[in-house]
């Protein structure tokens, strides 16, 4: 075997592509053997038979799907360059140290992981190599910025809005320099050793059976998918220098109203800082384009904010002792939440949003603050917690710092505060799509349902839903709320918690949360006593 200094290994997580791969790059880079390795790790990849869909206890099996499709294509890749990924299976950090050991490397590559999974993991292995003598080059480039440079600038804590990010972030000290976007060649792998290599595995030899036709994502995985998508959407200059978010059609499912990088941007498939120059360089072609928030630029460095606080603020992914997020006393009701996830709520636009999250693993931003608000602070009141868990399941692009995120962001816990603005669950959908394709499509129960009614399909007459072959609730169910005293209950509970944490300055007790629940509960059955007797006068 090779002296210990001339051996690299290559370690894949996220980050799977040959462009703009400084860690690869670097870890070719007078090597005599290259081990590029992937660890499936049954933590992420293991059949889980109590969970709510097919997957496993961390993720649906469309981005298991995902996943896999990507690791085929980095591994066709590195096969055209004399090489080829070497799959590996167990604990990442266990299988990792005994690569160290048995492979005689000198030099570990990866790229650098804000996650905290991935920090815990990263220490570990990092602690060995450190001990052993082993070289370690961890860049950051999964992201445009290193969150760590950010909370430094901002006297080490994590810029809260937007615009004050901005101005920290500044240019991209990367981005007047032309990335590195293909690697001609890579240094042979040495001898293996005693370790059982495979290739990458199917579904099927991970444990799971094949999903159906219609359950399955139609976005597949990989570095040559995300380049072909790239090289599509920036072929219409006109549309990347005039993109406006958040404007867009989130029933457009035919030919969908935004690029669908985002899944390619999670795993790496696509470097965002390659996509960032992409953009600029179309910029500087044309006479005016929008600017960030809401350009094509703008939705990158939001992924980059998101990062940013991510990375600052301890337990950022739960209310409880998250500094940054409002105290709010939200249900727990496991039936409305199952309802809500299983497409059963009786209004077709959120029902229909959430199939298409079950069986694409994707739907426009726009369809996912929709189903967010009405979750939380618009109808149902259920923690954003628990929504956050089933879109961290479901979503092929699901990302720990942007979906938890996004659920402070739209349930009112953070970032955003106006919480009497609500999307409504009938008119935002019939906005784009009034005569309601979407809702058919996803919802066939509803595809003869005139489209007067496709909305509301409650009010219907009889006739019309004997005709459309769909009685509400045998056929399709029945709203499990009434939208208007649902969303006026919420806007007064979130009231009364917004009060609670300005008098307390933000440190509020499981109690003080439980005289909230209290209170509302009172207030819901004297609200309750009110409407019935309403009624009663009527019929008296």
């Amino acid at each position: 075997m090779a002296a210990c200094g001339s051996n690299s290994l290559m370690w894949f997580r996220k980050g799977l592509r040959l462009h703009d791969n400084p860690a690869l790059e670097y870890a070719a880079k007078g090597s005599k053997f290259l081990y590029p390795v992937f660890v499936i790790d049954p933590h992420y990849m293991e059949p889980d038979p109590t969970a709510f869909s097919t997957g496993s206890s961390k993720s649906g099996l469309n981005r298991i799907q995902f996943l896999l499709e990507s690791l085929v294509d980095l591994d066709l890749s590195l096969k055209k360059l004399g090489s080829r990924l070497l799959v590996l299976k167990g604990d990442p950090g266990d299988v990792l140290i005994r690569c160290l050991k048995e492979w005689s490397i000198g030099k570990l590559c990866f790229e650098y992981d804000t996650e905290l999974y991935y920090q815990a993991l990263d220490e570990k292995v990092k602690t060995y190599a450190s001990v052993t003598g082993v070289e370690i080059f961890s860049p950051v480039s999964h992201t445009l910025y290193n969150p760590a440079d950010i909370i430094q600038k901002n006297g080490r804590s994590p810029p809260l809005s937007y615009q004050s990010f901005l101005k920290l972030a500044g240019q991209p000290s990367w981005a007047s320099t032309p990335l590195s976007t293909a690697i001609s060649s890579l240094p042979p792998i040495g001898n293996t050793g005693s370790f059982a290599l495979s290739g990458v595995p199917t579904v099927r030899e991970l444990g799971y059976g094949d999903l159906a036709e219609d359950e399955r994502t139609p976005f597949k995985g990989g570095e040559s998918e995300a380049l072909k998508r790239l090289k599509e959407s920036i072929a219409n200059k006109e549309w990347i220098a005039n993109f406006e978010k958040p404007k867009g059609d989130p029933s457009a499912f035919l030919k969908p109203a935004t690029t669908v990088l985002s899944p390619y941007l999670k795993f790496g498939c696509l470097s965002s800082r390659y996509f960032y120059q992409c953009i600029q360089d179309i910029q500087k072609s044309v006479k005016k384009h929008t600017s960030p928030p809401v350009s094509l630029l703008g939705q990158l460095l939001w992924r980059d904010f998101f990062y940013t606080v991510a990375f600052g603020t301890p337990n950022f992914d739960q209310m409880k002792g998250n500094r940054i997020c409002k105290q709010i006393p939200w249900k727990n009701d496991d039936e409305l939440l199952a309802a809500w996830r299983d497409s059963r709520t009786g209004f077709p636009w959120i029902d229909a949003i959430m199939t298409q999250l079950r069986k694409w693993g994707w739907m426009h931003h726009l369809a996912r603050h929709s189903v967010a608000c009405f979750l939380t602070r618009g109808d149902l009141f259920v923690h954003w917690e628990k929504g956050r868990d089933v879109f961290e399941r479901l979503l092929i692009d699901s990302d720990w710092a942007i979906n938890n995120g996004n659920w402070l962001w739209l349930s009112c816990s953070s970032f955003f505060y106006q919480y009497n603005r609500i999307y409504s669950p009938i008119s935002f959908g019939k906005k784009y799509d009034p005569a309601g394709n979407y809702i058919r499509h996803f919802l066939p129960v509803l595809k003869d349902m005139p489209k007067e009614y496709i909305y509301e399909p409650w009010t219907a007459p009889i006739s019309v839903q004997r005709k459309a072959k769909c009685i509400i609730g045998l056929d399709y169910p029945k709203p499990v709320v009434s939208h208007d005293s649902a969303s006026k209950e919420c806007r007064m509970r979130l009231g009364e918690a917004y009060a609670l944490n300005k008098k307390l300055n933000g440190l509020v007790s499981e109690e003080d949360l439980n005289n909230l629940r209290r209170k509302a509960g009172n207030e819901s059955t004297i609200l309750d006593s009110v409407s019935r007797n309403k009624k009663q006068k009527l019929f008296d």
